[in-house]
Formats: C-alpha cells, sequence, structure tokens
C-alpha cells in the first residue's frame, strides 16, 4: 500500500507570482552551480515565502553541497544518513540520485532508507555513518568516533562535515514542518505518521 502523503502546508509559487524578493531569490539560486534549470521544489518552494532567509540558506548550501573539502561520495552518504534519521522524503527523493552517481553502492543506499547500518560500505562511509548517527543521536560525538572520522578527512573536512549536518537537518525540518513531496508520480522513501 502506498504511503499516505500529506498536503503541504505552503503553496509552490508560480514564477508569474514571485515577487522582487522572490525573484532575486530565484535568479540568485539560478546563478549558481544549481544552473539555470533550477526548479522551484523541496525547501526551495518554502524558502520563497521568506526570501530574505532563503537567500542565506541556499548560499549556504551551495557550499555544503558543493565546496567542501569532503568529496562528493561522501558527502552525499552524509545527506543520505540526515535524511533518513529525518525521514525527509524530498530530502531522500533528491540525494539518493545523486548519491548513486557519486559512487555509494545501490546496498548502501538500501541499507540506510532501511534504517540498518550499511556493513558492506566502504571503511569512511561506516565511519562518516556513525558520525552522523552518534551527533544526531546524543548530541555529541566520543573521542573514538571523531578520532575515526577525523583520521580520514583532517580538521577542514571535519568542520564541513558537521556544518553539513547541520545544513541538511535544516532543509530536513523544512521539508517535514511544510510537507514538501517529491513529484506525486515519486514513491514515497519513508511512511507517513498517521
Amino acid at each position: 500500500m502506498p504511503a499516505k502523503r500529506p498536503a503541504p502546508r505552503l503553496s509552490v509559487l508560480s514564477e508569474g507570482q514571485l515577487t522582487p524578493a522572490q525573484r532575486t531569490l530565484l535568479a540568485e539560486m539560478r546563478s549558481g552551480p544549481r544552473g539555470k534549470g533550477l526548479t522551484v521544489r523541496g525547501p526551495f518552494a518554502a524558502w520563497m515565502h521568506a526570501p530574505e532567509f532563503g537567500l542565506l540558506a541556499q548560499a549556504l548550501g551551495a557550499h555544503c553541497r558543493y565546496k567542501t573539502a569532503l568529496a562528493p561520495r561522501l558527502s552525499e552518504f552524509a545527506i543520505l544518513c540526515t535524511a533518513r534519521l529525518w525521514r525527509a522524503q524530498y530530502e531522500w527523493f533528491a540525494h539518493a540520485v545523486i548519491a548513486e552517481k557519486a559512487g555509494v553502492k545501490p546496498k548502501t543506499i538500501a541499507d540506510l532508507r532501511a534504517g540498518r547500518e550499511p556493513k558492506s560500505a566502504p571503511k569512511d562511509e561506516r565511519a562518516i555513518h556513525a558520525f552522523v548517527n552518534e551527533l544526531y543521536k546524543t548530541r555529541r560525538v566520543s573521542d573514538r568516533t571523531y578520532k575515526r572520522v577525523h583520521t580520514l578527512l583532517g580538521d577542514a573536512a571535519m568542520v564541513e562535515l558537521t556544518g553539513l549536518c547541520g545544513y541538511y537537518a535544516m532543509v530536513a525540518m523544512t521539508l517535514n514542518v511544510f510537507r514538501m513531496m517529491p513529484p506525486e508520480d515519486a514513491k514515497l522513501p519513508f511512511a507517513e505518521p498517521a
């Protein structure tokens, strides 16, 4: 039985409805690494309703996604870990495909989606999985977990990994609060609460 799809709490604005501030936000998003073809969905659709916030959030997001010291595979893997913990439908929908293209194995993606530890994943992904889970669950990271990831990443990438987790948690909250879902023809990756 397909997962129940809740109605969005904010309207998805068409380009013809945008105020000057919203047009500025759209132009900023399209002028960056996301490109001119960016469709306003997911968190971007919510941020259109608060364009000043959206300008700052999308700029941080562009850095987190495209400019950190993390390899794209590890960045996308950390995003999927976050999406799974928050059960953020759109975040998972958008990034599962990107993660696979970046080199995350389909079995690893399936394990994450099911809430299983990705035991067959490479060592660096398993270390990041432990880091992300520990950070979100305990609000801290043990010395052992920190050292395990730091040995792989170094100082700058550790800072950026932590920031990426915070940014994508904010995205997940935005998606979940405003019920921004994948397109109607896409299956929801997680069951919605009754």
